[in-house]
């Protein structure tokens, strides 16, 4: 049933396999993903940083892909788009300083809109203030910031993902099969609602 088109929104050191992966599974299984970073155009690249998990007491951080946007960011329009994908790494620390990201965050939780996000997404969910009441995962540094934010802070493990609603989140890339999973779950919801209500 795939027809629903998501906005992923990005930026510079956005962790390589939470961006990539999910850009291009969902592609393959059919939806429509506008890859987007403020500041930056359609054809232009953002670097990714690779995440590990090797024994330290925190992830390791190596450079990792130049990510293509296939969209501009200053050219979008939350109200065009089904769901929003926010990958984690480095990028959302920054991007929650930007006005019109929080803005097109909001929409998608005023709208009832299927949002994903994972790792430390979470910062620019608890920067918008949509997490108030809301069950969310997070990668576990991030955990402060979702509970401030009035978030329950889902203590899951990192290979699995949690849904409240249309917000389904998960700690880190292992958990790609289980976020990915439940959240074209929640699409594919969403998108059986709208045509039953058309």
């Amino acid at each position: 049933m795939p027809a629903s088109k998501i906005l992923m929104i990005t930026g510079d050191f956005t962790e390589d396999y939470e961006t990539m992966v999910p850009f291009q599974t969902l592609l393959a299984c059919g939806y429509t993903v506008d890859a987007v970073c403020p500041g930056k155009r359609a054809g232009e690249t953002v670097a990714t940083a690779i995440h590990d998990f090797e024994g330290d007491q925190t992830y390791s951080e190596k450079r990792g892909h130049n990510f293509a946007l296939n969209a501009t960011f200053d050219s979008v329009r939350a109200e065009d788009y089904d769901a929003l994908v926010i990958p984690g790494g480095r990028a959302p620390e920054y991007l929650r300083l930007n006005a019109d990201v929080i803005k097109s965050v909001r929409h998608f939780f005023d709208a009832g809109k299927p949002v994903a996000a994972i790792c430390h997404g979470a910062q620019l969910l608890a920067a918008a203030g949509v997490l108030k009441g809301r069950t969310c995962s997070a990668y576990p540094a991030c955990r402060p910031e979702v509970e401030l934010a009035g978030g329950i802070y889902a203590d899951i493990s990192i290979s699995d993902a949690v849904s409240d609603g249309n917000l389904v989140t998960a700690p880190a890339w292992p958990a790609h099969p289980s976020w990915l999973r439940q959240f074209m779950a929640v699409l594919d919801a969403a998108a059986l609602l709208e045509t039953n209500a058309a």
